[in-house]
């Protein structure tokens, strides 16, 4: 007899992270992803565009590093830290980045923000001295329809 059990597909399962540099467990069904589950919990910021880790609306970092969050099921962050959006500061005390963007006009719709948003601040830490290249290389896995990029790249520091 296997050891692997059952589990309903309307089961839920405590999943215990460190969310935005907080003890959290989230409440998830083990087919929802990341991002399902990280909105589920409140942080709506995560947006979910394409489901197919194309768009990168829903991007996070998990453990440090950008992850589609579409493509991350909720079960594999457990005991993980993931960082959000949210992360980076709320409306009224944007974090340097999110400025930055707002200075550049480079929101327009905004549902792409959230994804570019966590890429800058995280380029911004590990290479703050990045180069419109990089910044342009960085940026390209991500998807906006309306900006044109250019004000995202200058925002970004890549002017």
């Amino acid at each position: 007899m296997s050891d692997v059990r059952w589990i309903a597909p309307d089961a839920r399962v405590r999943v215990e992270l460190v969310l935005n540099g907080e003890q959290a467990a989230l409440e998830a069904a083990p087919r929802w992803t990341l991002a399902d589950a990280v909105r589920a919990h409140g942080l709506t910021g995560t947006h979910l565009g394409c489901e197919d880790g194309v768009c990168g609306a829903c991007t996070v970092l998990l453990d440090g590093d950008p992850v589609r969050a579409c493509l991350v099921l909720a079960l594999q962050a457990a005991g993980r830290r993931v960082e959000t959006v949210e992360s980076l500061g709320p409306p009224d005390a944007l974090h340097p980045v999110q400025q930055a963007l707002r200075d550049a006009r480079a929101l327009q719709c905004g549902f792409c923000t959230p994804g570019f948003a966590l890429l800058g601040a995280w380029l911004r830490e590990r290479e703050p001295d990045a180069d419109a290249h990089r910044v342009r290389e960085v940026v390209s896995s991500n998807l906006c329809r309306c900006t044109g990029y250019q004000p995202i790249v200058d925002a970004l520091g890549g002017s």
